[in-house]
């Protein structure tokens, strides 16, 4: 039973809640809305036909960067060399010279706002060793993270044979990056910027930073033959929005496209806290120094509903009869299943509130002889 309803629920999350009857007017060939906290998709065309990523591919090669700061193999600091061969990129770059020594941050700031090609390979060679060995890591993430229709040839987008993905494994990518390395943020949100003690100047490449509210990211792309692509992020009301366009035929097409995706996003949904419809009962603990624990949600409950729905949201709680000591702060204890219109939707982990230790046998013996005594005639 548990794992049809783990199978019930993972489709949910993989399927649109909308019809795809009423369509939203992009003039991007292909296109996808995703809601983050969820991974819910809102709505999407053509999302899984595979074209060139173009400089869309950096919200990978981002990812394993800050991947790499947040799990301490690299520091913001840390100094970078920039190799004959990150120079050598073209395209989109910040021009660095040969043994050129940037910090982590500028390197990351020049990838996030002016998609630099040459601080890419750099940061590349500077986790793997060479940029080759930082592609065979690229792709082996993106088969973790689901990205069926991806294949990495290079860490930058420019043309090579074979190097594409889709709406969907873009938005998988960007929802992994965005949503567990918020940091990025702090680079991706940049209008204008400079590099070299003010000596270089920088503009994000992605226009709604400057004129979409809510605006939080995330990475153009462009070449002449993936033509105008975007992964574009925005918050707004406590919900996170992803919108990805590919092979767009201009680049207003691509922003225009984006904006239709995002502003239908946010018109139509919101994510709606959820509560248990009775309070939450004390699970009574066994040989515990306490006699019960109270379980709590795991984290924040919320679900994803149409505005205009009317839907109605119930739980079902699933809690033991009793657990034995010792409970650790944070054990599962149940779980809470979210239902919308009778239908489970998701499901939340119940966890003890705080540890309760075990008896020791001193303390077993006087519970036994407080119970005895309680219980013996007056």
């Amino acid at each position: 039973m548990k794992r049809l309803l783990a199978l019930a629920l993972a489709l949910l999350c993989l399927s649109p809640l909308r019809s795809q009857a009423a369509s939203v007017a992009i003039t991007a060939p292909s296109g996808i809305l995703m809601e983050q906290s969820t991974g819910k998709i809102l709505y999407e065309q053509d999302a899984t036909t595979q074209y060139e990523p173009a400089s869309v591919t950096k919200v990978m090669t981002l990812l394993l960067v800050m991947e790499a700061i947040d799990g301490g193999a690299l520091a913001w600091d840390d100094l970078v060399t920039a190799s004959a061969y990150a120079c050598s990129m073209g395209g989109s770059q910040i021009w660095l010279k040969e043994n050129e020594r940037l910090t982590v941050q500028d390197m990351v700031k020049a990838v996030a706002v002016a998609s630099a090609n040459d601080c890419a390979v750099a940061l590349a060679e500077h986790i793997a060793g060479t940029e080759e060995a930082f592609v065979e890591r690229m792709n082996a993430r993106a088969q973790q993270l689901g990205m069926a229709h991806t294949t990495f040839r290079n860490c930058t987008g420019l043309p090579a044979e074979g190097h594409l993905s889709c709406a969907y494994d873009i938005a998988l990518m960007s929802r992994e990056l965005m949503a567990n390395h918020p940091q990025i943020q702090q680079f991706t949100t940049i209008w204008m910027d400079t590099l070299r003690e003010g000596q270089f100047q920088l503009t994000n490449t992605n226009r709604l930073i400057f004129y979409y509210d809510g605006a939080t990211g995330l990475k153009t792309g462009f070449t002449d033959t993936a033509l105008f692509c975007l992964s574009a992020t925005a918050h707004r009301d406590g919900m996170d929005l992803i919108a990805v366009v590919m092979h767009a035929p201009t680049s207003n097409d691509r922003f225009e496209s984006a904006k239709a995706l995002l502003n239908y996003g946010f018109a139509n949904y919101a994510l709606t806290p959820v509560y248990p419809d009775q309070p939450l009962p004390p699970v009574p603990v066994t040989l515990g120094e306490c006699a019960a624990v109270q379980p709590v949600p795991a984290g924040d409950c919320t679900v994803l509903l149409e505005k205009a729905g009317g839907s109605q949201v119930s739980t079902q709680v699933t809690l033991p009869e009793e657990v034995t000591a010792p409970v650790e702060p944070g054990q599962v204890l149940g779980q809470m299943t979210i239902l919308v219109d009778g239908s489970p939707v998701e499901q939340v982990d119940l966890v003890a509130d705080q540890g309760v230790a075990r008896l020791t046998t001193l303390g077993i013996f006087r519970t036994l002889l407080q119970d005895f005594f309680h219980q013996a005639p007056q």
